[in-house]
């Protein structure tokens, strides 16, 4: 709201533009969309000369109230390499019962359900105000969350005492029918019963030192063949055919009404990690262990069911699979200057050993949660990959005792007005677009569905070569950044129709244990750039260009170029954007004037240049990792928060109101507050 403000603060003098703006956040609120080009230019080559990608910002779980409950499967295009699904952008014959699918132009009978269709009789997903639409699969059953708790008992006692009595409060957060699980490590890693007898705890002592199978983490626990690590052969995981496979609870993993008092005590009694410290070294802490067995522990027991492992983080991880730095003080963990010196012993291996357990929790529906709380480094950056790519939470603070941690964990079990979780698990998102386009990639905290078919880009942006990304876990803000190419031809047509059309499919587990699906279908109109160019120009949505191009930055940086290389891009591309779309008498730097819906980018890249995603001085690789995750996963008004603060201007007349971070905002009779 707060940004909102500072947007119409900066364009109280736009008129041409305005009914842009006031379309794009309409199409927001409604669909969870945004995009950098709102009328699509219709060739190839002017495409890329427009510098930022066509791309959409999309929010699978955008907040609506209004949307109607859908108790039926969607109706979908019976042409294989298609599966469209009916929107309200589809032709309809309401005499013959035909549509055709909007996408690959496919006559479809309407199923025997839809005989009663009529102009004046028409079901929700023919409604224009219904371009996004939520189905519940009733057919699935209904199966419970799971929420595997990992701890460190590294710590110090206030440290523990504190965590003990956040984990005793999440307890009365979760629904009764919620299945949790407790695993603590140090040294050694136990894994506990939850379903043994009163007042006798029992557990099961892993090594620290050795990486288990998920067969052997099974056979040591006595899971039996819970139906394998990998669900039924040949199926589909997450998709809108893939059923969920509960098992039969286990003594490690017990729904809540059943070892609430139990495990409230258990926790109680929790004490530090017994092994010694010797001065001058660190504590024996088994961390990548500890995951490994709750990963085995879950794909062994509930294969393809939504679950949660809330990992909670005291210090580096010292020993075993996974270690970030020896157990010697005087051995500093990695800085961004190691790093840069490839004086990095432990880096690449332990990087490999997370980025395998991330991809076995992503093959069956599960989030790993970081919940790290030191004042030194922790490993989060090698740890990346198992939030960036299951969806899970990555939090950062100094203890576990802050009221910035308490409140950030509270915040984790937010419901909505329904008394309902605002989470998803297993999700699955697959894109479905235009003939005239391609898609080149994602940029957000997902992995590659694996979907292959003829609309992937050689161009290949973020995550590409695929379709469809699956996300573990996803809440109201989680948004992904999907990019597209334009693959028409110069001199070549407007296609048929005059608008390109994307659809969202989002396949989810619901936090009350439904199988929903909800599609979100846009249209935009092409543009010729010979006659059309000043409407294209004035489609531009500076906010979501800004988004998509940092994320684009911070991707870079990530993952392929160094820092130096990445700001001279971010440059680049402002140069020549300012090219194409600027005014200006040449070698007369006075007559430079930008059109009003690009005024504010410019400003959005010069404090990206500047901001922590892309500039390391200063911030250890823990912080930089936690930064650029967060850029990755929030939504727009986040992101922009994120890239230019707000600053609010106050004083004895007026109310406060947001201003530019400019000297101009100083004013004798104003106080300026970040």
């Amino acid at each position: 709201q707060a940004y909102n403000c500072l947007i119409h603060f900066y364009k109280r003098k736009m008129s041409a533009a305005q009914t842009y703006q006031d379309y794009i956040q309409s199409q927001e609120d409604r669909d969870g969309v945004r995009l950098t080009w709102n009328v699509w230019p219709s060739s190839r080559q002017e495409a890329t000369r427009m510098v930022v990608p066509l791309a959409a910002l999309y929010t699978p779980l955008k907040e609506r109230t209004d949307l109607p409950a859908i108790q039926y499967d969607p109706v979908m295009c019976l042409r294989q390499t298609c599966k469209a699904i009916l929107n309200p952008m589809c032709q309809v014959d309401f005499r013959a019962k035909l549509w055709v699918c909007n996408f690959c132009f496919n006559r479809n009978n309407f199923p025997p359900q839809y005989s009663a269709i009529s102009e004046q009789n028409q079901p929700a997903e023919l409604i224009p105000q219904f371009s996004t639409l939520e189905y519940t699969i009733t057919r699935f059953q209904a199966v419970p969350s799971i929420f595997l708790m990992v701890v460190d008992t590294c710590v110090d006692e206030d440290e523990l005492r504190a965590l003990k009595e956040s984990l005793q409060m999440s307890l009365s957060l979760l629904p009764p029918n919620a299945l949790i699980g407790l695993i603590t490590y140090g040294k050694m890693i136990q894994v506990h019963e939850l379903g043994g007898c009163e007042g006798i705890s029992r557990s099961y002592v892993f090594s620290g030192t050795k990486d288990y199978t998920a067969k052997q983490v099974q056979d040591m626990l006595g899971l039996g063949g819970a139906g394998g690590p990998q669900g039924a052969p040949g199926q589909k995981i997450g998709g809108l055919g893939s059923k969920p496979q509960p098992q039969p609870a286990n003594k490690f993993l017990q729904p809540i009404h059943k070892c609430d008092m139990s495990l409230t005590d258990m926790l109680g009694e929790l004490q530090r990690d017994p092994w010694p410290v010797n001065t001058g070294k660190r504590p024996l802490r088994s961390t990548g262990v500890a995951l490994s067995i709750a990963v085995g522990l879950l794909e062994s027991s509930y294969p393809n069911c939504g679950g949660r492992i809330m990992s909670f983080i005291g210090g580096a991880c010292s020993q075993g699979p996974g270690q970030v730095v020896d157990d010697e003080l005087k051995d500093p963990i990695r800085s961004h200057h190691n790093i840069e010196k490839e004086d990095v012993k432990f880096m690449k291996k332990a990087t490999n050993h997370y980025e395998t357990l991330a991809k076995r929790a992503t093959d069956n529906g599960h989030a790993i949660d970081m919940y790290s709380c030191a004042l030194d480094q922790t490993g989060l950056m090698e740890m990346k990959s198992c939030c960036n790519l299951t969806g899970g939470h990555m939090v950062m603070g100094d203890s576990f005792n802050s009221a910035l941690f308490k409140q950030t964990f509270q915040r984790v079990f937010a419901k909505d007005p329904k008394g309902e979780f605002k989470m998803a698990f297993n999700a699955t998102m697959e894109v479905k677009c235009s003939r005239e386009l391609k898609i080149s990639g994602a940029i957000g905290p997902c992995i590659s569905g694996g979907k292959k078919d003829g609309s992937i880009s050689e161009a290949e942006i973020g995550i590409g070569n695929t379709t469809s990304w699956k996300s573990c876990a996803l809440n109201p803000s989680s948004t992904l950044a999907v990019f597209f190419e334009v693959t028409t031809q110069q001199g070549a047509p407007i296609p048929q129709g005059g608008r390109g059309f994307l659809q969202f499919v989002t396949s989810y587990q619901h936090a009350s244990g439904q199988r929903r699906v909800r599609v979100t279908t846009v249209a935009r109109n092409w543009g010729d750039p010979a006659t059309a160019m000043p409407h294209i120009s004035a489609s531009f949505d500076q906010e979501a260009a800004a988004v998509v191009m940092a994320r684009m930055a911070a991707w870079k940086a990530d993952s392929t170029e160094e820092g130096v290389d990445v700001l001279r891009w971010v440059d680049r591309t402002l140069i020549r954007l300012c090219q194409k779309f600027g005014e200006y008498v040449k070698d007369s730097s006075e007559t430079f004037r930008l059109p009003e819906n690009f005024s504010l980018y410019p400003q959005f890249m010069f404090h990206l240049r500047r901001s922590q995603f892309l500039q390391v001085f200063n911030n250890s690789p823990d912080e930089t990792t936690f930064y650029r995750g967060c850029l990755n996963r929030e939504d727009l008004t986040n992101c922009l928060i994120m890239v230019q603060p707000i600053l609010y201007s106050y004083s004895l007349q007026l109310p406060p109101e947001p201003v530019l971070l400019d000297t101009s905002s100083i004013q004798p009779d104003r106080i300026l507050l970040m």
